[in-house]
């Protein structure tokens, strides 16, 4: 058997009564983790594609807040079609200055006759009734 100064870490690990037991019956080596354990650094291999997670996330947000515009926008085009008579309608001083504005006159009548290409002999219409 060699010397403990000539063994290395898995030397060690070997000599039966080194006095620290491991998990299962196996002793840790000098840096803590199991001889077994295939990688070490397994609890941190989740950083090794952090630029990828973190560029999945900052695209799900994006598509989020897009998703967030377009249906205010769809809200704000629903507000506009429906009818809303305070909107939509005008106020009484617009309709008074529009009365105001119109004025009934005869004189244009027999200018308005001699223009016009209806026949004056016609009978007059009268909804339901067949000719």
């Amino acid at each position: 058997m060699p010397e403990p100064a000539e063994m290395n870490g898995a030397d060690v690990g070997k000599m039966s009564g080194s006095g620290v037991s491991g998990s299962e019956g196996k002793d840790p080596v000098a840096n803590g983790h199991a001889e077994n354990e295939s990688n070490p650094f397994a609890e941190y291999m989740w950083m090794e594609n952090e630029e990828e997670y973190d560029r999945q996330v900052e695209e799900e947000l994006l598509e989020q807040e897009f998703l967030e515009r377009c249906f205010q926008e769809m809200l704000d085009e629903e507000d506009q079609d429906w009818f809303i008579p305070e909107r939509d309608l005008p106020s009484v001083g617009q309709i008074q200055q529009q009365l105001n504005g119109l004025s009934v006159s005869n004189g244009n009548a027999e200018e308005i006759l001699r223009k016009s290409i209806l026949n004056p002999e016609a009978k007059e219409f009268v909804p339901g009734v067949k000719y």
